[in-house]
């Protein structure tokens, strides 16, 4: 089995905890160019962040809820970021996965690698007992009327994945109140421990993540 092949199955997982958002762009930023030279195999990023709002290439000012004096009093970073969608929001019990990974040769389109997110994390609900599914033209995973799941993803030259998906586990859904999430008035937001009522361990969630990860992308996940 060639080097190649063996970077190409396998999936290096690196929970990291909470992490700001401005250093987990510098890490996938440095994880992208060595993906891309082929030094380290597809990697998943799993953390959680302090309280930040992203805007995305297709972000609209208005879509923010809160100005920034606002932002400061209650903690709320605010980044412009290379990731496709609208305004999200991130903080303390959401977990965020950031993908990095080589999408070369067979899973080169967008459209394709965004429904595979999102059927990694439908089959993590379904292990939960909820039944989530896609809304028509957009992006995302929902129970109900209630989005549980952003996804924002940047694919570089050469096929490299960044960014990824937004989680909500036991998130403070009453943050989603300084944003119009993603640009979706008519929608809620929902989160795991709301649908089911209790608290739920963010280490379990991450550890369904990595196992339905791997066998959506057909990778064999390794903890590092």
């Amino acid at each position: 089995m060639s080097h190649d092949t063996v970077l190409d199955r396998g999936l290096h997982v690196r929970r990291l905890g909470t992490l700001s958002y401005s250093n987990a762009l510098e890490l996938q930023a440095d994880l992208v160019k060595q993906r891309r030279a082929g030094e380290i195999p597809d990697t998943l990023l799993l953390l959680e962040h302090p309280h930040v709002i992203t805007l995305g290439s297709g972000a609209h000012d208005e879509n923010v809820l809160v100005s920034p004096e606002e932002r400061a009093e209650r903690g709320i970073e605010l980044f412009a970021t290379g990731r496709g969608g609208d305004v999200t929001y991130h903080g303390p019990g959401q977990l965020v996965g950031y993908p990095i990974l080589d999408l070369k040769p067979d899973r080169t389109d967008l459209h394709r690698y965004l429904r595979d997110l999102e059927e990694a994390l439908i089959q993590v609900l379904a292990r939960f007992g909820l039944a989530a599914d896609r809304k028509d033209g957009l992006t995302g995973v929902w129970v109900g009327d209630r989005k549980l799941a952003a996804i924002g993803v940047r694919v570089s030259s050469g096929w490299i994945t960044s960014h990824g998906f937004a989680l909500n586990v036991t998130t403070d859904l009453s943050l989603f109140g300084t944003i119009v999430p993603c640009g979706i008035r008519d929608h809620g937001v929902g989160s795991i421990a709301q649908e089911l009522g209790r608290h739920v361990p963010m280490g379990e969630v991450e550890s369904i993540v990595i196992d339905r990860m791997a066998a959506v992308f057909g990778r064999s996940a390794v903890e590092k």
